[in-house]
């Protein structure tokens, strides 16, 4: 998973993702022309026709989803089976996949995005536009007068080329505001900025809930682990995530990270020493699959180190699409504060 930034008619009144019906909009003026790491992107109506890139990611399609957005969707290839955002499962497998093929990198190949015909593809990083994995390059869709998007926040992750040092610093410095800046700019290219600025208030309102609420609690030691991600350890060990985003979410849940700034060298290297001597006060276990027995797993990790303060404690808490980039920051870091700090969350 990856670790973030005209005339109108008023859209019909829609259900989203958070149940309430979306506001009539309209304010947005078109042409739009936006800057998307380095690219500018001009959009003369909102889109119509999206194409979602795989990119390991569920972020974006969350996202068009909490805004109701479905029916702009041409082909969505996100898919993760499990969420920590109630009926959300769902309401991905109700979206249109196009039939589309994912390539040897487990995303969709420039033929297969240029034959589909949107009007704009989104990725969540921008390697997703990289030609040398087989993916059409921005170049190439603007020849063919499609427009793409990279979820800001990740400009600065596997782009082909022209890296600013404003985008790694961005890239370093992911968050769950990141999260909510990128549902502000989808709600800016589609004409529903303030259903866009209700849901990322609303997202922003219960993070900053959770916040106040450990504020004066003793800080847990957590440590985010996916056991059914071992292949990305080279020691097979679960993949332990930690840096940006993930980070980001732990501290907002009442935590410190037992890896702070780790990233993704520390998951692919992590040993069993470095396991045995860390210190865990909450483990937050992650799901990947549908029925992972996380139980099971959580049980297995504590008898391998049993000196962890969580395994003595048997404290740990089950997420899974929440600690990513994306909407469901929120519930995962409601999941894990309720679970480390149970007394400030008592009626």
């Amino acid at each position: 998973m990856v670790g973030i930034s005209c005339g109108s008619t008023n859209t019909t009144a829609t259900e989203t993702a958070t149940g309430t019906p979306a506001a009539a909009e309209g304010t947005v003026t078109y042409p739009l022309t936006i800057d998307n790491c380095g690219y500018e992107q001009t959009f003369t109506e909102p889109p119509k026709r999206v194409l979602l890139m795989q990119g390991a990611s569920v972020g974006e399609v969350e996202t068009l989803i909490h805004l109701g957005l479905e029916d702009s969707v041409l082909a969505n290839t996100q898919h993760y089976g499990v969420s920590d955002t109630p009926g959300m499962v769902e309401k991905v497998d109700a979206l249109p996949t196009g039939d589309i093929e994912l390539n040897a990198m487990l995303d969709v190949p420039a033929e297969q995005a240029l034959a589909a015909e949107p009007d704009l593809i989104i990725s969540t990083y921008s390697g997703g536009f990289d030609s040398k994995f087989g993916f059409a390059s921005r170049e190439t869709l603007a020849d063919a007068g499609i427009n793409s998007i990279v979820n800001p926040v990740n400009c600065g992750y596997a782009k082909p080329d022209n890296v600013t040092p404003e985008e790694e610093e961005a890239y370093r410095n992911g968050s769950v505001e990141s999260s909510l800046e990128f549902i502000e700019l989808i709600g800016q290219i589609f004409d529903v900025e303030e259903r866009a600025a209700t849901v990322s208030s609303e997202l922003r309102e219960r993070i900053d809930a959770v916040r106040s609420a450990v504020a004066d609690e003793p800080k847990k030691n957590m440590l985010i682990a996916f056991p059914d991600m071992a292949m990305m350890n080279a020691n097979g060990l679960p993949a332990v995530f930690s840096g940006n985003i993930y980070d980001s979410v732990v501290e907002s849940a009442g935590g410190e990270p037992v890896f702070r700034d780790g990233g993704w060298g520390l998951t692919s290297s992590l040993s069993a020493e470095q396991l045995a001597a860390a210190d865990v006060d909450t483990l937050v276990i992650g799901a990947y699959k549908p029925n992972e027995d996380l139980d099971a797993e959580a049980a297995k990790l504590f008898a391998a180190y049993p000196q962890w303060t969580a395994a003595q404690n048997n404290s740990y808490v089950k997420v899974s699409d929440g600690i990513y980039l994306g909407p469901a920051n929120a519930d995962a870091i409601e999941k894990i504060a309720k679970v480390a700090h149970p007394d400030a969350f008592q009626e």
